[in-house]
């Protein structure tokens, strides 16, 4: 048994979501792509906390279109989003999650991640074949 709490509030969501784009934008790689995108943190933050509080409280909050967004960040990037940049992204995540939380909800979040990545990463590949 962790002695690390559940993921059971958005309080919780927003200490997740904060603290991973935190490691997100010092981080070698995504920090500067992130960065360079990004001019303001705080409402992008709101942004995904309404995100993955909606994924995993079923609430929602979230009205966006990560598919395009993640398509619009390839195409600012000149078409160069690798599987590296998510993988660095995932293994951030897990990170995050295995040093803050523990419990289904925590596991819930690590699979959706896992799911989103992919399915984003093959979005961005039939985009640029459409091109």
């Amino acid at each position: 048994m962790s002695d690390k709490p559940e993921i059971k509030t958005r309080k919780d969501i927003a200490l997740l979501v904060n603290t991973f784009y935190e490691k997100v934008r010092n981080e070698d790689t995504l920090g500067p792509i992130f960065n360079g995108i990004i001019s303001d943190w705080e409402a992008h933050l709101e942004i995904l906390t309404n995100f993955w509080e909606s994924q995993l409280f079923l609430k929602r909050k979230y009205t966006g279109d990560p598919i395009k967004a993640h398509i619009k960040t390839d195409d600012y990037m000149g078409n160069t989003m690798s599987m590296e940049h998510f993988g660095i992204w995932l293994n951030l995540w897990f990170a995050t999650i295995d040093e803050l939380f523990s419990g289904e909800t925590a596991w819930i979040a690590k699979n959706r991640a896992r799911k989103m990545n992919t399915m984003l990463f093959l979005k961005i590949f039939e985009h640029r074949a459409a091109k």
